[in-house]
């Protein structure tokens, strides 16, 4: 986890915790569809960032950043659990 700090500034972090969050929602609401969900949590990640450090580049390139890691997270967990199918 040492790694992000390297890349998503601090302030940023708690973007991607609630992104997991947002993301498990969307997940269980009836007819969302897959693909939708990792370009719904693009835009609310970099919402969040911009509304966080305000309107710069460096707003929106953490908001790419702290979207990747919490769908980058989830599949981590969804390989580790099996979830994916028996590791195929």
């Amino acid at each position: 986890m040492e790694f992000l700090y390297d890349y998503i500034i601090e302030q940023a972090l708690i973007v991607v915790p609630v992104l997991l969050v947002i993301g498990q929602v969307l997940k269980n609401t009836p007819k969302m569809r897959d693909w939708l969900i990792p370009y719904i949590l693009l835009v609310l990640g970099i919402a969040f960032t911009i509304g966080i450090m305000g309107i710069n580049m460096q707003a929106i390139v953490q908001g790419v950043l702290v979207s990747g890691a919490a769908v980058f997270a989830n599949q981590l967990y969804k390989q580790y659990s099996g979830k994916e199918g028996e590791g195929k």
